[in-house]
């Protein structure tokens, strides 16, 4: 009977090992298919992540603003402080959007079109620059004039009329609903965060008594200590980020507006906003603005505004950063660049900007880890040390 019943464990866990196999197999072979899924699973959420992306910043700003309320002797607005500092803020917000859209918009888009429209002369400019050269230069080795020529090629009129054909009515109406979506998402978006910061009190008594249902007593403070840390880091990362990307998108303008350059408030716009992505944003924006001066000014006058921008970016990072952001983050350059190219790849611009902050979680948790286990090990040690000696003296 023994011998009977070991044989039908042992098919048993073989059947249970082929079965896992064919799972897994499937699961490998369907990876495609699990991918697609998930990146339809975080386009239905991606409202509700920017939602509470925008709760959280505003959080601290409607927190403020709701005990100030409170303190007034009115009856009314102590009643309906939370009510009042979320619509004040929400007010503020939609004021910084109009004065965007009505005052820096125009501003910009008229930069913009004078851009557009000198982008030809840029061009040719360009190719006489690139045809002048010596046969033993990079550029000639490069070829960089023949991709031209073949670029050149293009019938762009044809392609234009390709475009316009019947056939592309798809993907017309495609274009339209995918704007309909984002404005749809726009607008999730917004209400969501406002219903956030509503009921953020009882959002928070229900997390942390679910949290204290399922999770031991050492489990339930462990989390409510990352949760302070996540909070944290994430607080003062983003709004230092975009506080900084303000007053950098405005030095940059007021420097490159009295060193005459052209496009000054485009430029010192497009900055602030790339300095936003951690290392490669300034770099990037910095690149483009000296480029666009070789054309409108010349060499001398982008030598000088590559400059000016350097010791900008210097002060920015060594006095203005520091001193918005508090304590440093203390990550290294080397998992900066890490997170903003593993994260931007996977989740774009989004994922660029919260690429940092999530790296410093991990690595405060990774520390943590570190901490105890070699806590541990060093208890055991000194307790086999303890029996040890206990046993010799016994001896």
């Amino acid at each position: 009977m023994k011998e009977k019943n070991g044989y039908w464990k042992k098919y048993a866990s073989w059947f249970i090992l082929g079965i896992a196999l064919i799972v897994v197999f499937k699961t490998i072979d369907s990876f495609g298919a699990i991918f697609s899924w998930i990146s339809s699973l975080i386009d239905i959420l991606m409202p509700f992540f920017l939602a509470a992306l925008l709760a959280f910043i505003l959080y601290i700003p409607c927190k403020k603003l709701e005990s100030l309320y409170k303190r007034i002797k009115i009856k009314f607005l102590a009643k309906k402080a939370r009510v009042l500092s979320v619509a004040t803020m929400y007010i503020v917000v939609i004021l910084f959007i109009v004065i965007l859209v009505n005052i820096i918009f125009p501003a910009l888009s008229e930069s913009v079109i004078e851009l557009a429209k000198s982008l030809p002369n840029y061009y040719n400019m360009a190719k006489e620059f690139l045809i002048n050269q010596p046969e033993d230069s990079l550029w000639v080795r490069l070829n960089i004039i023949g991709i031209i020529n073949n670029l050149e090629e293009i019938n762009i009129s044809e392609t234009i009329l390709n475009w316009l054909e019947f056939d592309n009515l798809t993907v017309y109406l495609q274009g339209i609903a995918n704007v309909a979506g984002v404005i749809f998402d726009i607008f999730v978006t917004f209400v969501v965060s406002v219903y956030i910061l509503l009921e953020r009190s009882d959002i928070k008594s229900f997390a942390k008594n679910l949290l204290k249902a399922i999770c031991s007593k050492e489990g339930y403070n462990k989390f409510a200590k990352y949760y302070r840390e996540t909070n944290s880091i994430f607080y003062r990362f983003i709004t230092a980020q975009i506080v900084d990307a303000i007053i950098v998108g405005i030095l940059t303008s007021i420097a490159m507006t009295v060193m005459n350059v052209e496009y000054a408030t485009l430029l010192g716009f497009l900055i602030g906003i790339m300095n936003v992505i951690p290392y490669f944003g300034a770099i990037i924006g910095v690149a483009i603005s000296v480029i666009i001066t070789i054309f409108t000014g010349g060499w001398i006058k982008a030598l000088w505004l590559c400059l000016v921008l350097i010791i900008l970016q210097q002060i920015d990072a060594n006095i203005v950063n520091p001193k918005i952001l508090g304590n440093s983050l203390k990550i290294s350059r080397i998992l900066i660049i890490f997170s903003v190219t593993f994260f931007g790849a996977y989740f774009n611009v989004l994922g660029m900007f919260l690429g940092v902050p999530i790296i410093a979680l991990i690595k405060v948790f990774v520390i943590d880890f570190i901490d105890e286990r070699n806590k541990e090990k060093i208890e055991a040690e000194n307790s086999e040390e303890l029996v040890s000696t206990e046993n010799e003296t016994n001896n």
